[in-house]
């Protein structure tokens, strides 16, 4: 018999976090992120990690638990994902998977099979000494010699794609193309309800966005980000939306006016890119509260959950 999960999911500020906790307050549940910044300690508002009191005693896993200076990946969050899930199917909990990172959700619920890429850290500072002396160019050139299909994916100027691409093929002796063909689905064990919070009036989503903006910078972003650049992040951790658009500004090269209508609009685009992924899953039942209050939407959600369940 399959595993029953509830899977919250939608844009960033759309209001996943608040009904995640009234569901695993409301039955007997506990939450794990699915949020590929939200695994990071400190970036607690950047990243827009619920508070002690927003939990409301509710556990809360795969958050804030691993350094800025380390890379993660969908591979690592899914094994991780399984083994936080296996503990709380063990303890007669219900699993509330709650988040924003597509990837993530749709790989660990279709129980992707990822071969291990890893690389070598080796093989890393081999390539970046050659890329030093031989420039980006030669490298590329390589990478057409050994694995084209992936350079006709790469822009021969992405040093970073490029370079990764040859550490996979030189560590593992297959190719970046290989590897992916080899990641492959195997039938899983969990039965997933998708519900989201969602606007049909794209432009309420973006107000909530742009006031929560204003929100983190009353609470101390600014600082936040300037504490996250003296720890030397890694290029995962870089990625991050609420940081990397405040350097301009704490480097003195920028107003911070620019800044933050810059952070604003990077988080609508990057909510909008969200949406797009999550509406190819025909399996998502929308809640749209443009003209419901928030009671109205939870009510909706248990109605769902309860018949899901197969009882009240």
């Amino acid at each position: 018999m399959k595993k029953k999960a509830i899977v919250i999911v939608g844009a960033t500020a759309s209001g996943k976090t608040g009904l995640g906790v009234y569901v695993a307050r409301k039955f007997n549940g506990e939450v794990i992120s699915a949020d590929s910044m939200q695994i990071y300690k400190g970036m607690s508002i950047a990243t827009a990690k619920p508070t002690i009191e927003e939990m409301q005693g509710v556990p809360h896993h795969l958050i804030d638990f691993l350094p800025v200076t380390e890379k993660y990946s969908v591979s690592a969050y899914c094994n991780d994902a399984k083994t936080v899930f296996d503990d709380v199917i063990s303890r007669g909990k219900l699993p509330v998977i709650v988040g924003g990172t597509g990837l993530y959700i749709d790989s660990f619920l279709s129980n992707t099979q990822f071969l291990d890429n890893a690389g070598s850290d080796t093989v890393r500072e081999t390539l970046k000494k050659e890329f030093e002396i031989k420039g980006i160019e030669k490298l590329y050139e390589e990478l057409c010699e050994v694995d084209p299909e992936a350079a006709r994916n790469i822009h021969p100027n992405n040093t970073v794609r490029v370079l990764r691409a040859l550490e996979v093929y030189r560590a593992t002796g297959k190719t970046l193309t290989e590897q992916n063909l080899l990641s492959h689905n195997v039938e899983s064990d969990i039965e997933p309800l998708y519900i989201a919070i969602g606007y049909r009036d794209r432009e309420i989503l973006y107000d909530r966005i742009n006031k929560r903006v204003d929100i983190m910078l009353e609470n101390g972003l600014l600082d936040e980000a300037k504490d996250f650049f003296k720890m030397n992040p890694s290029v995962t951790a870089f990625k991050a939306i609420g940081c990397k658009e405040l350097k301009p500004y704490i480097d003195g090269v920028a107003d911070l006016d620019i800044c933050v209508d810059n952070l604003k609009r990077e988080t609508r685009r990057y909510a909008k890119r969200q949406l797009t992924w999550f509406k190819r899953n025909n399996k998502i039942h929308w809640l749209y509260a443009d003209n419901k209050d928030r009671d109205t939407i939870y009510n909706e959600a248990e109605a769902l959950i309860k018949e899901f369940l197969g009882g009240d």
